[in-house]
């Protein structure tokens, strides 16, 4: 999708990355994908859903770290999709030898700053809590802010821009420059977080 606009979804989040890895990232523009929420009709035949991509990616990865800044019902039911387990009986798996989906990350810890933060620690809390757990997701609880939502998944960072809808675009690349921030971010996040998987 085209972010020729500079005040499209697109065109700010490139904005936004491109400052805080300091980089011209037209220079990495054959290792970054922009894609921008579609208004409904298809750009060039093809429409974009952003949370479809990152969960994607989240489930293609076997470690993920993330912050996330806003809780969203249609990226957490796609994210639940990718994190489920189908060893038969749809059940996780244990210590005790049952097997986990081979798309199921085996390391996830996710920060989450913001409104997310609030989900944790408000009347539905323990519900999101449990199930976070339930899919070997380990949850932290941050008090500050995070502008964007940062993932780095493997060797892949993605760089979600939120707004009332849900992620509005989202940029994703293997650019060590763009990795490096991501994991520093997460890091600083994780750092200062508490953990509330076991609440």
């Amino acid at each position: 999708m085209s972010d020729d606009n500079s005040s499209s979804p697109a065109a700010v989040l490139r904005a936004l990355v491109a400052s805080a890895v300091a980089a011209d990232l037209a220079a990495l523009d054959d290792r970054v994908e922009v894609v921008e929420r579609s208004g409904g009709a298809a750009d060039e035949g093809v429409t974009a859903d952003p949370a479809k991509r990152l969960a994607g990616l989240v489930g293609s990865a076997d470690s993920v770290v993330a912050v996330v800044p806003r809780f969203d019902a249609d990226l957490a039911r796609r994210l639940n999709a990718s994190l489920a387990a189908t060893d038969g009986d749809g059940d996780a798996g244990d210590s005790n030898g049952s097997e986990r989906d081979a798309t199921v990350p085996g390391d996830v810890r996710v920060v989450f700053t913001d409104a997310a933060s609030d989900r944790l620690s408000g009347a539905t809390g323990p519900v999101v809590r449990r199930a976070l757990a339930d899919r070997g997701v380990d949850a932290y609880r941050h008090d500050g802010e995070s502008p964007v939502a940062v993932v780095l998944a493997d060797d892949r960072a993605a760089v979600g821009l939120i707004d009332g809808d849900g992620i509005s675009a989202l940029l994703r690349t293997d650019a060590p420059a763009v990795r490096e921030w991501a994991a520093a971010t997460c890091r600083r996040y994780l750092a200062a977080a508490e953990s509330v998987t076991d609440d």
